[in-house]
């Protein structure tokens, strides 16, 4: 039997490189990506020379019946859900004497009321088939907090709230939900940023002397998902180098 896993924002850096750990692993893999997001049929077709098979379905994941109308659809379209990744998430960073309203609410919104949005219309059908996986994926700041991320911090903290409660209620249905939380990753977006920076402010506090790889958290989601993980629910695992232990 294929299982199906949903990926919120699978078609940037993390997101990407747990699609196609999953597909390499024999999942059929879906993604969200942004109704403005003008260039996912070409990520598509990009996923597609490198032989990754990979549906795509526009969904604002802040918003919950654009949620709802995403998830009908794809059960509709590929069949029901059997891995949840929620991944998708943004950054507004700043002093919180600097911080509005609007940039509380859109960090809120898209990374941790986004969690309560994809699982609420999976996890009952996950529940009534007794299988499922839904992986929340954290941060690092949201353990040990980060100068200029309150709104982030909190949202991300709250995620491992939400997986603790939920694990609870769904365990004897063989269902797990367990959280992810990775340091500095070399992605992209951590990639741009100056490499005198990375060395003095971000590599240097990291007792490996160096930033993980996408894949490595990818290789985490992979496990979690896997029925080897079955015993392991309500947990947060950190996946950072060594920079915040506790």
């Amino acid at each position: 039997m294929t299982r199906i896993a949903l990926v919120t924002g699978g078609m940037g850096g993390l997101g990407e490189a747990v699609c196609i750990k999953l597909a390499t692993l024999g999942y059929r893999v879906v993604t969200t990506y942004s109704p403005g997001n003008t260039k996912a049929q070409e990520w598509l077709a990009a996923m597609g020379k490198l032989d990754h098979d990979f549906s795509a379905f526009p969904c604002d994941v802040a918003n919950y019946d654009s949620a709802q109308q995403c998830v009908a659809q794809v059960q509709k379209d590929i069949g029901p859900i059997d891995v949840l990744v929620n991944n998708a998430g943004i950054t507004r960073d700043m002093s919180f004497k600097k911080m509005d309203k609007l940039n509380w609410d859109a960090v809120m919104h898209t990374n941790l009321d986004s969690v309560f949005n994809m699982t609420k219309p999976v996890c009952d059908g996950m529940v009534e088939r007794g299988w499922g996986r839904i992986i929340n994926i954290s941060s690092i700041n949201g353990q040990k907090g980060a100068f200029g991320q309150t709104n982030y911090s909190a949202a991300k903290a709250g995620m491992h709230g939400f997986t603790k409660a939920l694990a609870l209620e769904v365990a004897r249905k063989a269902v797990t939900v367990n959280t992810i939380s990775p340091g500095y990753i070399g992605t992209k977006m951590v990639m741009a940023i100056p490499q005198e920076v990375l060395d003095s402010k971000i590599i240097s506090q990291i007792p490996m002397a160096r930033l993980g790889k996408p894949e490595e958290v990818a290789g985490l989601v992979a496990y979690l998902a896997s029925d080897e993980a079955a015993f392991l629910t309500g947990a947060n695992i950190a996946i950072n180098g060594g920079q915040h232990m506790y």
